[in-house]
């Protein structure tokens, strides 16, 4: 079955890929994957940035403060390490995605049977980049096409919804929190950067779970604004939030 995953998931990010993966300026580097335990352990986000590099983008770790000109958190793409099971062998493919977490590109499967995790991990992402690299990627200049995301289940489905405006951010507030994509939704961090909240998606785009501080409550959009919304001692808190998704 996951063979057949990856099959259908190379497929479909092949025939979009063309269109759209030059159009991003560059992409972010997480600190920790998944399947590793530490922050950077067997240095696979250094191996990944250089990678990234070699293949002829523009990388930046998730903790490194961007330069203004990528501000817009939507002109990025976000790279993930996926690890796949396999028995006395070890699997690695990458994943670009936008700052919605929609997957733009899935990378081949890199291997290795190396014994070391070190080795094998290097050996292994490598492999996977040779597809990366095989890309010739070229920023276009262009902007990419991220809008679109929530509406495609509705025309699968031949439904008729009502299209939810995102609130424009102001990018010159002091408290203006950045989206990252995570595996269920996002985590916004501030300028530091610290971790301020964790966003889970719903079925609406203009709500999410959100929680903050140990606090759970709902982020949802209202009137060109976002707001935190919580019960505390009973009474309803909305704190008004600025995100730049």
């Amino acid at each position: 079955m996951r063979i057949k995953f990856l099959l259908v998931a190379l497929l479909c990010s092949v025939i979009g890929f063309s269109q759209s993966i030059n159009d991003f300026k560059a992409v972010i580097v997480p600190l920790k994957y998944d399947f590793i335990k530490t922050e950077n352990q067997y240095r696979l986000s250094t191996l990944t940035k250089s990678d990234l590099v070699k293949a002829g983008f523009t990388a930046y770790y998730a903790n490194e403060q961007l330069p203004p000109e990528l501000i817009d958190r939507c002109e990025l793409l976000y790279i993930d390490v996926k690890k796949d099971n396999g028995f006395l062998i070890t699997k690695l493919f990458v994943e670009l995605k936008d700052c919605f977490g929609k997957v733009v590109y899935t990378s081949e499967m890199g291997k290795s049977k190396e014994k070391e995790y070190d080795a094998a991990y290097r050996e292994a992402l490598d492999g996977a980049f040779k597809s990366v690299n095989d890309l010739h990627y070229v920023y276009s200049g262009k902007s990419p096409n991220v809008g679109t995301k929530f509406s495609t289940a509705a025309t699968t489905a031949a439904v008729t919804t009502t299209v939810v405006s995102t609130p424009v951010a102001d990018v010159s507030d002091p408290n203006l929190l950045f989206a990252q994509p995570t595996e269920n939704g996002y985590q916004l961090i501030d300028k530091t950067p610290k971790v301020v909240m964790k966003l889970l998606k719903t079925s609406r785009p203009d709500s999410f779970i959100a929680i903050k501080e140990g606090v759970q409550g709902t982020l949802n959009a209202k009137d060109n604004q976002w707001f935190f919304e919580y019960y505390q001692n009973d009474k309803l808190v909305s704190e008004k939030v600025s995100v730049k998704f």
